[in-house]
């Protein structure tokens, strides 16, 4: 699906910035923006992979989702890569590894 057919605009630039400053090197979107169920008060689900060796704390990971709402301006659920890859068992794992569309990689 090209960036165009997405429910809201994503600023690339901005996007790349921030994956740039945050030390991600994986940016994906998964969830309801990808589907038809999406509507204007969806959040939108994102998935990221850090730089090995970064150290990302709660109080930052928070700050992270504060500033990528601002940017996509509408509230986002970040879930890290690693942490969805260690639990195999859980419900939503497969689909959203085989869905999720990445739109960013170093």
């Amino acid at each position: 699906m090209p960036d165009t057919d997405l429910p809201i605009p994503i600023p690339m630039d901005r996007i790349a910035d921030f994956c740039r400053r945050w030390k991600i090197t994986e940016f994906a979107l998964f969830g309801s923006v990808l589907r038809d169920d999406f509507g204007p008060e969806s959040d939108v689900d994102v998935l990221v992979t850090f730089e090995p060796g970064a150290r990302i704390g709660l109080v930052s990971f928070a700050r992270l989702e504060r500033e990528l709402g601002a940017i996509l301006d509408r509230p986002v659920d970040v879930a890290m890569k690693r942490a969805i890859l260690h639990h195999p068992g859980h419900p939503s794992h497969k689909d959203i590894l085989t869905t999720a569309r990445v739109l960013y990689a170093a």
